[in-house]
């Protein structure tokens, strides 16, 4: 059942039960009252109805609390039982004594039937109300086990959905990672190649400089040698030319003296001898008549002679040794 069907029943019970409490109050004041007024002193008559009123209200009060510590699953203790009790017997009583007293049987049996009706639906509303309790408590019970199963299943749920968020999360993490790493190591290597091939290239251009450096230390070497070498043979050259020099001098020197060591000549000598002989007399520094008194020729043509050594057009001296 629903809530809505629980509540239809309670309210049923409860609209029943009041009204068979308000009927078996209204026959009690109509019964007891006449009783009452009869066993009342004069001048006190109008007291009648408030015996029955009281224990009316006694009835109401156990039928309201009753209900309200059913509704709250409570339980009141053995007074309120003893109150329902006496007063249900104390209007079963009230209601059958004046036809008991006129020993009416008929009577008894039709005015026990609305205080018997009231104690009955008390007890029988007051199990109701308890067991609807007890039901309520269990089906709230169930309800917050299963509310309960639900939340616990949708925890489950909700946590192995974030479980398996998270482990996706942590997957694709370690994937991430796995990839960063891959990509590092790619990179390291190709950085790695990139430096060994930049090293090689730099070890080729160190060799290379080394190898120019070292070709062109060799051919500043070789340069140098050249340089020594071209400077020792021009060296030697200028020596042996120097020798070559002083001995052509001296070799002229000797010729001159050989040629003008003759002595003046009686007769001309051939003109290429006489050539020879003005040229040595020049050398020495001769006078132009003592030249020509050497080779034979006329003062003049010595003087022309002389006149082509000075103006460097005269005849070299040759050996003329024999």
């Amino acid at each position: 059942m629903n809530s809505v069907q629980i509540r239809s029943a309670e309210k049923a019970l409860s609209v029943g039960t009041w009204l068979i409490v308000a009927g078996a109050m209204l026959f009690s004041i109509l019964t007891v009252t006449p009783l009452m007024a009869q066993h009342t002193p004069e001048g006190y008559k109008w007291t009648a109805p408030i015996l029955p009123l009281v224990v009316d209200a006694a009835v109401v009060i156990v039928v309201r609390l009753d209900a309200v510590l059913a509704r709250l699953g409570g339980h009141g203790g053995r007074w309120p039982v003893v109150l329902r009790w006496m007063t249900g017997c104390m209007t079963l009583a009230l209601n059958v004594a004046d036809s008991a007293l006129k020993k009416e049987l008929v009577g008894v049996a039709v005015h026990a039937v609305a205080p018997l009706l009231l104690i009955v639906t008390a007890e029988t509303g007051l199990a109701y109300r308890q067991a609807i309790t007890a039901a309520l408590t269990a089906q709230e019970t169930r309800q917050k086990a299963e509310q309960a199963e639900r939340e616990q299943a949708a925890t489950e749920r909700r946590e192995a959905v974030e479980r398996k968020a998270r482990e996706e999360r942590e997957h694709a993490a370690q994937l991430a990672r796995e990839q960063r790493e891959h990509e590092a190591l790619l990179a390291r290597e190709q950085t790695a190649r990139e430096e060994a091939v930049r090293r090689e290239e730099r070890e080729r251009a160190e060799a290379r400089e080394r190898a120019e450096r070292e070709a062109s230390e060799r051919r500043e070497r070789q340069r140098e040698q050249q340089r020594v070498e071209r400077e020792r043979l021009e060296r030697e050259a200028a020596q042996r030319r120097e020798r070559e020099r002083l001995e052509r001098e001296e070799r002229e020197r000797r010729e001159r003296e050989a040629l003008l060591s003759g002595g003046p000549v009686s007769e001309k000598l051939p003109e290429d001898r006489a050539r020879v002989v003005v040229h040595a007399s020049f050398g020495e520094g001769l006078p132009v008549r003592a030249a020509a008194e050497l080779c034979g020729w006329s003062v003049g043509w010595v003087s022309a002679r002389y006149q082509e050594h000075r103006d460097g057009t005269g005849l070299v001296l040759e050996s003329t040794t024999p």
